[in-house]
């Protein structure tokens, strides 16, 4: 498993290893978000890019055609730090998202997986 501590910060001698999982939020977009995103894109964007610069955010976008899903990648030791990007997301509470959902990413390919598997 990758540890946070390799990527992302010194280890010292005390520190525990802190093993890193991914997680990946589903956004379900309402009928409103096309046409009210404008509103909240940038508070949406300066939180998201405050979770990149803290290592929790990887990657974050939109699905399109049909442009009705955001699909954000996270890094951390637990669904929390998904939970606390989503609970204060600008899209989420002004009724541009419908519905979210977080699941647990067993990443095992490239060099960035959580738990490298390679064939035998």
């Amino acid at each position: 498993m990758q540890r946070l501590g390799d990527r992302h910060r010194p280890a010292t001698a005390r520190e525990e290893p802190i093993f890193v999982k991914h997680y990946v939020l589903l956004l379900d977009f309402s009928e409103a978000y096309e046409a009210r995103r404008a509103e909240f894109r940038d508070a949406h964007l300066k939180r998201a890019w405050a979770a990149a610069d803290r290592g929790e955010l990887i990657l974050a976008g939109a699905l399109t055609d049909p442009l009705d899903t955001g699909l954000i990648l996270f890094r951390g030791e637990s669904p929390e730090v998904v939970e606390r990007f989503v609970r204060d997301d600008p899209y989420v509470n002004n009724g541009l998202v419908r519905h979210w959902r977080i699941r647990e990413w067993a990443t095992v390919v490239g060099t960035d997986a959580a738990s490298i598997l390679r064939p035998a």
